[in-house]
C-alpha cells in the first residue's frame, strides 16, 4: 500500500469532498478581496485558495486577477504595490519583444522557410475562428492574436506553433484586456500545465504516461487496445495540445477546467486523469462493440458539449482509487 505524505492526504480528502458534495459556490469578488491584508498581500495561504478553487471554481469577476497569480505572472507573496510594479514591467518587457520583432522581421521573412509557414498556417487557424456572438457583437480582434501568436513563435526558439494555438489565445483576449497580459498569460499557461509547446516533451510523456494509467488501472481495457486499438492513445494528442478545449459545450467549462489544473490539485499532472476520464466515457461502447483503432478515436471525437464539473469529479474519483493501490514507481512519481 502507498504511503501517503501529508500533502497526498490532504488532496485525498479533498478529492472525497469533490465527489460527495455538491459543488458550492464559486469564489465571488467579495470573498477573493477577503482574502488579502491591507497591503494587499494574501492572508491566505496558497494551499488554500487552490483548494477551493478546486472545489468551488472562480467567479468571471475575480477569473483575471487570480489566473495571474496562479500561472506566476503575479507572486503568491507579493503586495499591491509590488504587483503594480511587476504589470508595469511585463508591459514594458512586451514591448521591447514587439520592437525586437519588426527589426527582424524582414530577416525571418528572407531566411527562414519555417518562418513564412508558420506565419501562414497561424493566418489561416486565425481566419477560421468565429469572432462574432449569437447577436453579431465582436468578441475577438483577429490581428492582435496572429501577432501574439507570431511573437510567442519567434520568441520560443524550441517551440513550434501547434494547431489549437490560436483557440488558446483567443480564451486569452476574452479574460484580459492588454495585449501584454494576454501575451504573458499564454506563455505561463503552458509552463505551467506541463503542457509543452514542445511535442516530444511534453505531449509524448502525457500520452506515455495515460497509456501506463490505463495498463495499470484498466487492465481489460488496456488488452483490448494493445490488440485492435492499437495506436488509439497516440493518436489523442489533440487532447493535451488544446487542453481538454473541445470537450466543452462553453468557454466557462473551459476556464474551469484549465483554472484547475493550473492549482497542481489534487496531484500533479491532473490532467492525465481527466484524459483517462474521458477514455472511460467510451470503454463500454469500445468492448462491447469490439470497435478498432479508428472506431474507437471517432468515439473519442464525439465527446463533446462535457460539463466540466462532472469530468474533474470523475478525474478525482479516478485518484482517490489510484491512491488506494500499490502504485508501481513510474506513476508514483508523476502523480504522488
Amino acid at each position: 500500500m502507498t504511503t501517503l505524505s501529508p500533502e497526498n492526504s490532504l488532496s485525498a480528502r479533498l478529492s472525497a469532498s469533490f465527489i460527495l458534495v455538491k459543488r458550492k459556490p464559486s469564489i465571488d469578488k467579495t470573498e477573493w478581496d477577503g482574502f488579502f491584508d491591507e497591503n494587499g498581500q494574501l492572508a491566505k495561504s496558497r494551499d488554500f485558495i487552490c483548494v477551493n478553487i478546486l472545489e468551488r471554481g472562480l467567479h468571471p469577476s475575480v477569473r483575471t486577477e487570480a489566473w495571474k497569480f496562479l500561472t506566476g505572472y503575479y507572486s503568491w507573496q507579493s503586495s499591491q504595490d509590488e504587483r503594480l510594479t511587476m504589470n508595469s514591467t511585463r508591459r514594458k518587457n512586451y514591448e521591447s519583444l514587439c520592437q525586437m520583432y519588426e527589426k527582424i522581421q524582414p530577416l525571418l521573412e528572407n531566411l527562414h522557410r519555417n518562418f513564412l509557414e508558420t506565419r501562414n498556417n497561424i493566418t489561416c487557424d486565425i481566419q477560421k475562428l468565429y469572432d462574432k456572438d449569437p447577436l453579431g457583437n465582436v468578441l475577438i480582434d483577429k490581428k492582435k492574436l496572429e501577432k501574439i501568436l507570431l511573437l510567442s513563435y519567434v520568441c520560443n526558439t524550441q517551440a513550434e506553433y501547434q494547431q489549437g494555438f490560436h483557440h488558446m489565445v483567443m480564451l486569452f483576449q476574452l479574460m484580459v484586456e492588454h495585449d501584454h497580459e494576454i501575451f504573458w498569460l499564454f506563455q505561463f499557461f503552458l509552463q505551467k500545465t506541463e503542457h509543452s509547446c514542445v511535442i516530444n516533451i511534453g505531449v509524448s510523456k502525457n500520452l506515455n504516461m495515460l497509456n501506463d494509467l490505463i495498463n495499470f488501472m484498466d487492465p481489460v481495457f488496456a488488452e483490448h487496445l494493445r490488440g485492435k486499438g492499437a495506436g488509439t492513445v497516440q493518436s489523442l494528442f489533440p487532447w493535451f495540445c488544446f487542453c481538454f478545449q473541445r470537450a466543452f459545450k462553453s468557454f466557462e467549462d473551459v476556464w474551469r477546467l484549465w483554472e484547475v489544473l493550473l492549482t497542481g490539485k489534487p496531484c500533479r499532472n491532473f490532467q492525465v486523469l481527466v484524459a483517462y476520464s474521458l477514455l472511460q466515457m467510451v470503454r463500454e461502447q469500445v468492448l462491447k462493440e469490439s470497435m478498432v483503432g479508428d472506431d474507437i478515436l471517432q468515439a473519442c471525437n464525439k465527446l463533446i458539449d462535457l460539463d466540466a464539473d462532472e469530468l474533474i469529479s470523475a478525474a478525482c474519483l479516478v485518484y482517490a482509487e489510484l491512491i488506494q493501490k500499490d502504485v508501481p514507481q513510474p506513476l508514483k512519481d508523476f502523480f504522488l
